[in-house]
């Protein structure tokens, strides 16, 4: 028996080299499509059925450009609700801030600004995605493709993906008060995506390289235009609804834009309690990379009149989004022998993420956000913490 499984995978290996020898380049300079296509569909594991094994490649490689998509396109963006709100106290006379907190960073307040009223930002945000569904991209443990026999715990002809993916996305912000009850706004990113990889084939723990290749791309993501319509109160306790549409002016090849429109439908409600504030919303999301259903909370706490401390939780639900699974079938040609395939599972993913951190006056109406956003659950591609910084101004009339 023993002498049979050495025949196998000496077999097994001697194709597996004829691919590397053919494969073993570093391809550079094409668009994150291309070069995700390169690392998944490149494959040194022999499995014999050419069908099975480009039918998952595709899959997953359709599943990653999705979830990349997904961290890019459908990340949540910073609350279009200035910091800093004013109203005409009839019994004073005189414009007054309308509540004591600087708002959320990402749940809508439905406080709107007034007429005339208007504030700008420009938010830095820097993220590293370490794993995708749990599966950890960097630490060279991600199986792409294996051969086990039937009777080991272990694969004896295994190729595995280390995948590096970095963003860095710097948005600018603005809104305007059209009226004392109508906002709109605008959120114009400019993202710089980089992308490296590395496929290996592992037989019996000799490391035998197949490809490397790495992508750079930079340019604007999908601008957001919004509106928002405040339908009751006027400070802490409100209700509003809102729309939201992204145009799709990033580049769906590099993957920094959807490639089509979304429409988002926003539900807003808050409530407060001395220096406390509540926050919540419901969104429902049509085009993009499929549909949305997210519901999101927050909580306020002016630890001073210049100082807000803030807490959310967020939620998203796309539908279409499958996370990605091994599957293992029997190896059509070698009896004992199973041959393990990545593939998209029909379940649809939810990613859930909390945020922490705290808004401070500077100065007059300067305002400095600082928070970080990290994940709740493993779904999608996900980062271990996302810092962000912040910096607004309000005109003042």
């Amino acid at each position: 028996m023993n002498a049979v499984r050495t025949t196998v995978a000496v077999l097994l290996l001697a194709a597996s080299s004829l691919t590397v020898h053919a494969q073993n380049a570093t391809d550079s300079g094409s668009t994150v499509q291309a070069i995700l296509g390169v690392l998944v569909t490149n494959q040194g594991v022999q499995t014999a059925n050419f069908d099975r094994d480009r039918a998952a490649a595709e899959a997953t490689r359709a599943t990653l450009e999705r979830a990349l998509l997904a961290a890019i396109a459908t990340l949540p963006v910073s609350s279009s609700s200035g910091g800093f709100v004013y109203r005409l106290s009839e019994s004073l006379g005189t414009v007054e801030r309308a509540t004591t907190d600087f708002g959320p960073f990402f749940v809508e307040r439905p406080l709107t600004s007034g007429r005339g009223q208007a504030s700008a930002a420009f938010t830095f945000q820097y993220a590293s995605f370490q794993s995708l569904d749990g599966n950890d991209l960097q630490d060279g443990s991600f199986v792409t493709t294996a051969n086990q026999f039937t009777d080991e715990s272990a694969p004896f002809d295994v190729e595995t993906l280390t995948l590096d993916v970095s963003t860095r996305t710097a948005t600018l912000h603005g809104t305007v008060g059209v009226t004392d009850r109508l906002d709109i706004g605008a959120a114009i990113p400019i993202v710089r995506l980089d992308v490296s990889g590395t496929r290996v084939n592992v037989y019996r723990g000799t490391a035998l390289p197949q490809v490397h290749a790495e992508a750079h791309t930079i340019g604007p993501g999908d601008i957001s235009l919004r509106t928002k319509l405040r339908l009751a109160g006027d400070g802490a306790n409100a209700a509003a609804a809102g729309l939201e549409v992204r145009l799709p002016t990033g580049s769906a090849d590099d993957l920094i834009g959807a490639g089509k429109s979304a429409w988002r439908l926003l539900g807003m409600a808050s409530g407060g309690r001395g220096r406390a504030g509540f926050y919540g919303n419901g969104v429902v999301g049509f085009g993009g990379i499929g549909r949305e259903i997210s519901i999101s909370g927050a909580a306020t706490m002016a630890a001073s009149e210049r100082l807000t401390l803030v807490g959310e939780v967020l939620s998203q639900h796309v539908i279409g989004m499958p996370r990605i699974t091994a599957a293992a079938e029997p190896h059509p040609r070698i009896q004992g022998v199973n041959t393990l395939r990545l593939v998209p599972s029909e379940e649809d993913q939810t990613a859930v993420y909390a945020v922490a951190g705290a808004k401070w006056n500077m100065a007059a109406t300067w305002l400095l956000h600082a928070h970080v956003l990290f994940p709740l659950t493993d779904a999608g591609l996900t980062t271990r913490v996302t810092p962000t910084v912040t910096l607004e101004y309000a005109f003042t009339r």
